[in-house]
Parts: C-alpha cells; sequence; structure tokens
C-alpha cells in the first residue's frame, strides 16, 4: 500500500482510535434507529457518535488529525450542515472492526451486528471442548471479517481465508485483519468456487432474512432466508477433510412451533456425519414479524449448527 493509499489512511484511524480507547457495541438496526430518533442525538457529540452511531457532525467534535485521516480514506460525505462518516467502527474482543454506516441500505453494505458478537463466541465455545488442531479454515461470506479474524488470533497453527462476494467487504476484512494482527487470505469466493483444497473447519454467518431488496449481506433467498445456510451445508459436506468440522450461525424461522431449517438440515446430514443443532437466541429481528414475508412465521431463532465429518482429525500436543 502507498502512503497516500485511503487504505492507509484508515488503518492510521483505526489506530488512532485505539489511541483514544474508543469502543462501540454495535446494537440492531431497530434499536440504533429508536436511539438515534431521541432528539438529544441528532447530531453527533464526541467519535462515538460519530463511528458508532453515524449521527451527522461539525468537523471540530473529533481530533484535527482524525478528521484529516477520514478525509483522506474517504469516508466523509457531506451532510445537512456538517459531514456524516460512511463507515462506522465497533469493538469486538479488544479489536476494532470497520463496517458499514447505519443504516445499511446499500447493495455492498459490509455486515457487521449482534448476530457478529454471538457467533464469535460460539465459535470460541466450540474451541473450549474441541482439541482438535485446524491446520486450514476458511470463513464463508465473511463480512468485515471477525470470524476468520478472530479464528486466526485464536488459533495460530491454522491457515485461515476469508472468502466473500462483495469487494467491499474483502477490502474492510484485509483493513481490520491488519488492526487486529492477524495473518488471513481475503478471496473473492462464491461460497468455495475457485479456492483450491479442502479444509478441516469451515465456520459460516451467512445472512438469513427474506430480504425483498435482495441484499447481500442480508438475503439468504430460498425458503424463509435458509437457501444460503443450506448451499454452505452442501459445499462443507463436499470440502471437509476426515474429522472435519462446520460451524455454521445462522436463523431459522419457526412456523407453528416447527423449526423448519432443522428439519431440512437433518435430511441433508443424515448418515454423512455426526452434528449437533441448538438454539443461540430464541427471539431475533421480531419487527420483521410485522412484515408479509414473515406473516406466518411465529419467532426467528439464532441457531448453531456443528457438524463432524467421519475420520480422524489431527489433535495438539
Amino acid at each position: 500500500m502507498m502512503a497516500d493509499d485511503p487504505d492507509v489512511a484508515l488503518v492510521q484511524l483505526g489506530e488512532a482510535l485505539k489511541q483514544l480507547d474508543y469502543r462501540h457495541i454495535t446494537v440492531t438496526p431497530a434499536t440504533h434507529a429508536r436511539v438515534n430518533a431521541r432528539k438529544s442525538n441528532e447530531w453527533a457529540k464526541d467519535p462515538t457518535g460519530v463511528f458508532g452511531w453515524s449521527r451527522p457532525f461539525h468537523a471540530e467534535i473529533v481530533p484535527e488529525p482524525i478528521f484529516k485521516l477520514m478525509q483522506k480514506a474517504g469516508i466523509t460525505e457531506a451532510c445537512k450542515d456538517g459531514w456524516r462518516s460512511t463507515l462506522r467502527v465497533s469493538a469486538l474482543n479488544n479489536h476494532l472492526y470497520f463496517h458499514s454506516a447505519w443504516p445499511t441500505e446499500p447493495a455492498d453494505a459490509v455486515f457487521f451486528g449482534p448476530d457478529t458478537y454471538r457467533y464469535v463466541e460460539a465459535m470460541f465455545q466450540h474451541f473450549q471442548v474441541n482439541e482438535s488442531l485446524v491446520p486450514r479454515a476458511v470463513d464463508i461470506g465473511c463480512g468485515a471479517g471477525p470470524g476468520a479474524i478472530e479464528l486466526a488470533r485464536r488459533r495460530p497453527e491454522a491457515e485461515v481465508f476469508a472468502v466473500d462476494i462483495n469487494d467491499a467487504a474483502l477490502r474492510l476484512t484485509r483493513i481490520n485483519a491488519i488492526l487486529a494482527g492477524a495473518s488471513i487470505h481475503a478471496k473473492r469466493s462464491n461460497l468455495l468456487t475457485g479456492l483450491d483444497g479442502d479444509f478441516d473447519l469451515i465456520i459460516a454467518n451467512p445472512p438469513y432474512m427474506q430480504d425483498p431488496a435482495a441484499r447481500a449481506y442480508r438475503h439468504g433467498g430460498g425458503t424463509l432466508g435458509a437457501g444460503l445456510s443450506q448451499d454452505i451445508i452442501g459445499t462443507a459436506l463436499q470440502r471437509l477433510n476426515p474429522g472435519g468440522t462446520l460451524l455454521l450461525y445462522t436463523g431459522s424461522a419457526i412456523v407453528d412451533g416447527i423449526d423448519q431449517f432443522r428439519a431440512s438440515t437433518a435430511k441433508m446430514l443424515q448418515g454423512k456425519c455426526d452434528w449437533s443443532y441448538r438454539e443461540i437466541d430464541p427471539d431475533v429481528f421480531g419487527e420483521e414479524l410485522e412484515t408479509d414475508t414473515y406473516g406466518d412465521v411465529d419467532r426467528i431463532a439464532a441457531v448453531l449448527l456443528c457438524a463432524r465429518m467421519p475420520g480422524r482429525a489431527p489433535k495438539e500436543n
């Protein structure tokens, strides 16, 4: 990267925010809208309002070096009588992650939210009870990169790939990896197309909603958003090494008390591998139940599928 490269400026901006002890936890879009709708929150008053809550701001409320880095990085846009950042910055495990500003309306928006925290925590819980080595791993649909990055830091022996169809996501994944000091390979791929070799661990936190706008970061396709998650399961069955594991954090629409995604998953995996399935959160994105698409749905649950292929995985010493 060249010294005047916007990516360099973005890395420097992240480092500058670390020096300010900046920290923001990203909430759901509905909560974000409610908090920002308060009259006292019309304008940002500090860096958290600028980078966390995506509020318009006057240049003087952020340190001048940070505003200059924002301009060099190309993430400022004129807004009302001030400015607005086109990226947000969120904290996870003491690392900062750049991702898309709120509201995430563009087709190439880069996702990061409460699902991200649950996803990474579920991965860490898996490692607490699993002693297998992970020579080669991949995060399918990496978004801003937290899955791949936190995996690389937790499993330094692993060669970790982060793949996505969104070039904006891959750019931020590379930048976020530099900020976290993680070694990963960020590559464009639809599922694992164009990526050679098999894997010992596949992780994924794919979009699982049925989105009328078909935004890539949100739209899962298929029946009530389950299509992409099912495609990832099918890919994992073909690309996991003996003893390899799929960790899939996704969502499932519960209709008349029946978990339809679990039922379809059981059919796909029966007789092919050992697997477990549990609800991480019984009720997410409840506002979607007011839409016609989810008019017959009881609730949307966040779920975790762990599928392990037959065979022995290498063990830690």
